[in-house]
């Protein structure tokens, strides 16, 4: 009887204690996709002259490890123009002064305005992983849609920061202001 148990049960313990071991593949999956929206998003938004020089710094508030690794493998190889591109992993909104792109997961959505503040006179791009917040001064939210990673976008936020944001960006959000 024990050996017709364990027989029975052995597929199912196995399977469970894979899923204990192995991430989510959605989770991995929609990390991916962040990071190519992330190195994309510099092929349609540029920054003031000034702004590229040096390495070009992609700030991550809060722990999404998963999008900081993706974001790291592809540091190793990715360039914006002749600047390296160099991921932070921030804690703090006075750490996203430096920055190019500001990632900011919902988690930490609640940092928005204090983010916000801090590169009030710099040449940045608020990049939020909660819906709505370009109506409250992020550039570009990551919304999901119909199971599908989808962009809002708000063209008024991302030019107060004196970037220029292409057209096909723009036309290619599910929310345009």
């Amino acid at each position: 009887m024990k050996k017709i148990l364990l027989i029975l049960f052995l597929p199912t313990l196995l399977l469970v204690s894979r899923a204990m071991i192995v991430p989510d593949q959605g989770e991995e999956a929609n990390a991916k996709i962040k990071a190519i929206y992330i190195y994309n998003f510099t092929k349609y938004i540029e920054w003031p002259q000034d702004y590229k020089q040096g390495n070009f710094i992609v700030g991550v508030l809060g722990n999404n490890t998963l999008l900081i690794n993706e974001l790291n493998k592809m540091a190793t190889t990715k360039t914006v123009g002749v600047q390296k591109f160099e991921i932070k992993n921030i804690s703090s909104a006075s750490e996203a002064i430096d920055c190019h792109i500001v990632y900011i997961e919902s988690d930490n959505s609640a940092q928005l305005p204090d983010v916000l503040g801090k590169v009030k006179n710099k040449s940045a791009l608020i990049v939020t992983d909660k819906s709505g917040l370009v109506a409250k001064g992020a550039a570009i939210s990551f919304v999901i849609i119909d199971n599908k990673q989808k962009i809002e976008l708000n063209k008024g936020n991302i030019e107060k920061y004196k970037l220029k944001v292409a057209d096909q960006l723009v036309s290619m959000a599910v929310q345009n202001k």
